[in-house]
């Protein structure tokens, strides 16, 4: 059981041959008008100027705006959610209505938005659940389950985030979830959020703050206690927090519905970092300001299921078993939609949820946040169908809607005028990169690591290896955090043969090693960009032997914590593809994720080069303990400054195409409109939300 951060296999994304773009309309959310939406409380935590061609969204008063870079403005180059790449040369395929690609259901005018409607929505994915959790919702501190298709179908969260925005404008703006709203204190450290009211789960259970309490100390419960239990970061001191089975077994004698006085004692104990003040209001307390905080809860930790069943079939389990019983019979939610059946590496089936209560919600309150969205489809089958013909075929003849298809039958889309594919904006924040080992030699020498990061023909590897599916990119941040992305104008380092050999000379090695690179099978793209950069290291005198492993080879006891993969170096290598080559998206909608990933000595996951620098780690600690937003862009600038010197990483690129390697989500025009898809950029899942999906027909 892995805690903290988890060796996902996201998936390495490629643009293949686009040749046009069609942008579905879709309404941008006036947060004025989702105020109204929103209703309980009084406190508007994200705005926007009417005035600006752009939102300007603010997490609190006290917090910067978080918009994406200048890339945002070259619409030529992104894809707002919903929006398809056309695989046909005219700018709307459309037209080429093809009438055996319909769902087996004719349309009906039953849905509230007006939409067309379907008794059945197949999509099939491209995997399982990895490592074998299956639907158990228990493991989301370790990122799993993944890909989820239960995510915000059935689990919705305390905060969402205005997609349209985000992937349309780059943007980056919380909105209020299950959670109404949201009070900052003065000082940055505690969070007042009130919660929906009138929400129940599918079991009948009402959703309410002692039900959200229990989830999240339970949670913590499971990493053992972890002091970064929360996505990695040192959010709260739980020194206070008597939390364990003693108290969840008190608590499980009173229930979540109407606790106990006993209980309600516990639950509202304002020591411990979180605690309750009445039914439907949550508190956080932060050991330190991070302005950020609303982001942890969009995705993973802030999805919310019925903690009552929970324990009334058996509980969280222990933090070395958890409760196995949720693998194949999942958590209830308070989501559109609620699982019907499972069946192992096959597939999940759904149906609308008859208690969902969003049901009532008017067509313009879904145009104010559409990840509510009742669905337009009775049922929903997502299957696992690992091979990509046969994924292929079934979206031809009409036997599922959406596909994922990967890079060797891509051209089968990309040149047939009736299928769209989804395309990432240039902002978005699923990466390649490539860890340099700072503890083994001769990586743990700088020269080497700069000599390497110049010898790579990035412009080739985009080319021949990712297909075109790739833009130069600077970590450790992504792109959509303009505030904090590339602080100092670094470009990406280039292809410089002279200046790779000046290095590996300054270097002064009288015997050059073999060196080791490591991979993962089965992804097709990660094998060909390793074996161009072997090519392209050979061209200074590096031989690289490259090691393909199993997913279970590759990860099974040689990566985790940053204590972990220091002591590990040697079975790591000098070079290895981070997920091992596949693509990485974040784990919360903060900036601060891939600094406390990649290069923070308290990393849980994800520092494959091994790297600490006390320049680099002010920044990485400055995120989660000031509100003061210039400190932090200043102690970045620096630490920026520090990792171009340093090299620890190869910065490969930002992936075109979303959530498989070397290709994309797949569908008929004529059939599938738009939808939308995770906004922490495949790190949740891979599949649409298929509550969202708009039928053309």
């Amino acid at each position: 059981m892995l805690s903290g951060r988890k060796s996902k296999l996201k998936l390495a994304l490629s643009r293949g041959a686009m040749v046009g773009i069609v942008v579905v309309v879709i309404i941008v959310i006036a947060v004025g008008a989702y105020a109204a939406l929103a209703g309980s409380t009084s406190t508007v935590t994200s705005s926007t100027t009417s005035s600006s061609s752009q939102t300007t969204p603010t997490t609190s008063a006290s917090s910067p705006t978080t918009t994406a870079s200048s890339q945002s403005s070259s619409s030529s180059s992104s894809s707002a959610v919903g929006s398809t790449s056309s695989s046909s040369q005219s700018s709307s395929s459309s037209s080429q209505s093809t009438s055996s690609s319909s769902i087996s259901s004719s349309s009906s005018a039953s849905n509230s938005t007006g939409s067309p409607f379907h008794q059945q929505l197949v999509i099939d994915d491209w995997t399982w659940f990895v490592s074998g959790t299956d639907a158990n919702e228990l493991y989301i501190n370790s990122e799993l389950p993944w890909p989820n298709s239960l995510a915000y179908t059935v689990y919705q969260s305390l905060v969402t985030v205005n997609e349209t925005a985000q992937f349309s404008n780059g943007n980056i703006q919380y909105l209020p979830g299950l959670a109404t709203g949201w009070n900052v204190s003065s000082d940055g450290t505690t969070y007042t959020f009130n919660l929906r009211q009138n929400v129940k789960f599918s079991t009948g259970n009402p959703f309410n703050a002692y039900q959200a309490w229990m989830e999240l100390y339970g949670l913590y419960y499971l990493t053992a206690n972890s002091s970064t239990w929360m996505e990695s970061y040192p959010l709260f001191n739980m020194n206070s927090s008597n939390f364990g089975p003693a108290t969840m077994a008190m608590i499980n004698q009173s229930g979540l519905i109407n606790p106990s006085q006993q209980a309600l004692n516990v639950m509202m104990n304002s020591s411990w970092p979180i605690y309750v003040t009445g039914p439907y209001t949550l508190v956080f307390h932060l050991a330190n300001p991070f302005i950020f905080f609303p982001g942890v809860l969009v995705v993973y930790d802030g999805l919310m299921f019925d903690t009552q069943w929970l324990m009334d079939h058996g509980g969280f389990g222990t933090p070395t078993s958890y409760n196995s019983y949720f693998n194949q019979h999942p958590i209830p939610g308070t989501g559109p939609y609620v699982v019907t059946q499972i069946s192992e590496n096959n597939f999940v089936s759904f149906t609308q949820s008859p208690t969902y209560w969003g049901d009532s919600l008017t067509p313009t309150q879904l145009a104010l946040q559409p990840l509510w969205d009742p669905g337009h489809a009775k049922n929903v089958i997502v299957y696992n169908k690992p091979d990509d013909i046969a994924r292929y075929t079934d979206l031809s003849t009409g036997a599922a809607q959406i596909s994922t298809i990967e890079t060797q039958d891509f051209n089968l889309i990309t040149t047939n005028p009736q299928y769209s594919y989804f395309v990432n904006p240039a902002w978005n924040g699923e990466v390649a990169l490539m860890g340099l080992n700072v503890n083994l030699y001769p990586t743990n020498i700088t020269d080497v690591r700069l000599a390497i990061v110049h010898a790579i023909n990035y412009t080739n590897l985009y080319s021949a290896g990712y297909g075109q599916n790739m833009t130069p990119y600077v970590g450790p941040e992504y792109p959509a955090w303009s505030q904090y992305y590339d602080l100092g104008k670094f470009k990406p380092y280039d292809y410089n043969l002279t200046l790779a050999m000046q290095y590996l000379k300054e270097a002064n090695i009288t015997s050059m090693p073999t060196f080791t690179f490591r991979t993962v099978s089965g992804c097709a793209v990660c094998a060909s960009a390793a074996q161009i950069i072997q090519a392209d290291l050979a061209q200074i005198g590096i031989t690289v032997n490259i090691v393909v492993l199993s997913s279970g080879q590759y990860y099974s006891g040689t990566y985790g914590t940053f204590k972990t993969n220091v002591a590990n170096a040697q079975a790591i290598g000098q070079i290895s593809f981070v997920n091992g080559g596949f693509g990485w998206g974040p784990a919360t909608l903060t900036p601060a994720d891939y600094w406390v990933t990649f290069v923070s000595n308290t990393s849980v996951w994800g520092n494959w080069a091994g790297y600490s620098n006390p320049i680099v780690q002010k920044c990485v600690n400055a995120f989660t303990s000031t509100a003061n937003a210039s400190l932090i862009q200043g102690l970045c600038t620096a630490a920026q400054a520090q990792l171009q010197k340093d090299a620890p990483y190869a910065w490969i690129g930002t992936f075109g195409l979303w959530g498989v390697a070397g290709g994309s989500l797949a569908w008929k025009s004529s059939v599938v409109k738009s939808f939308f898809v995770d906004p922490v950029w495949t790190g949740q899942t891979t599949d649409p939300f298929f509550n969202t999906v708009i039928f053309a027909s």
